[in-house]
């Protein structure tokens, strides 16, 4: 017969030798005041008024805009704007995660520590000193350019490729695919990093080069996780592509804006439904 365990018979079990039982030690206390400290600091660096967003005036300005927006527009030209800038931003959402997933999978096996620095790709073979420092340089240059291209914002991205290209969806996915593609380089670096070795050992005692322990080795093991990585992006970026239209990148975000522009309330509200 095994016996109730209590909440009262937890304070008889004697605790573990040098086991703090007290939670707020000075290094949690000094973890709490900095957090508090930064949560300060940014809300007055944020200048966030809460009173200026709850007031009467805000709340009246809502209203008077809300009942602009209404009814809305259902001609036959807006509602055929609408769905073209549905499809088009939908077009472009795909076609730039299709790029970035190719920009991802150009990049990410030379940024993948184990496999290029660390040098599991190459335990079979002579592993001098000049030889992984050489391997360093397409490691680290892999690195940068990732880093790069998901530091700078799609929005960013995408005022730079108009000025190259002009307006259009074009820009929009040239900006998604960059972005993107740093973003899916970074979670497919980690991945590989995660990989099993010992399907490759097997696969280099058996004398298969570095192709076929890619094809039979790592990518068994790294593929649902790539696919998984890559739809979800596409998920945000389906999101992301309505925004970067109002910059001119096309889409339905670029209708959007230009309804906006021209006080176009009805056919605003069109826009967003």
């Amino acid at each position: 017969m095994s016996k109730t365990v209590t909440a009262k018979s937890f304070d008889t079990i004697p605790w573990p030798p040098g086991a703090r039982r007290e939670s707020w030690t000075a290094k949690n206390l000094l973890i709490l005041g900095a957090v508090v400290v930064f949560l300060v600091w940014s809300y007055h660096g944020a200048e966030i008024h809460l009173s200026q967003l709850f007031s009467r005036d805000s709340f009246e300005q809502i209203v008077i805009y809300v009942k602009k927006l209404f009814p809305p527009d259902f001609s036959a030209t807006v509602v055929r704007e609408a769905i073209k800038g549905t499809v088009e931003t939908f077009a472009i959402s795909f076609m730039g995660t299709l790029l970035a997933v190719i920009t991802a999978l150009g990049s990410v096996f030379f940024a993948a520590r184990n496999l290029i620095y660390s040098g599991l790709l190459y335990e079979m073979e002579p592993n001098s000193g000049w030889t992984r420092a050489l391997r360093m340089v397409p490691y680290l240059g892999a690195k940068m350019l990732l880093n790069l291209l998901r530091t700078i914002p799609e929005m960013v991205w995408a005022l730079i490729f108009v000025f190259l290209v002009g307006l259009g969806p074009f820009p929009g996915v040239l900006a998604l695919g960059v972005h993107t593609g740093g973003v899916l380089g970074k979670l497919f670096g980690e991945v590989l990093e995660d990989v099993d070795s010992q399907p490759i050992e097997a696969l280099q005692a058996t004398g298969a080069n570095r192709l076929q322990i890619l094809f039979y080795g790592i990518l068994p093991q790294v593929l649902p996780q790539f696919v998984s990585y890559a739809l979800y992006r596409w998920e945000v970026n389906i999101r992301v592509a309505a925004v970067l239209g109002l910059v001119g990148a096309g889409g339905l975000g670029q209708r959007i804006h230009i309804a906006i522009s021209l006080f176009l309330e009805k056919q605003l509200l069109t826009m967003i439904l």
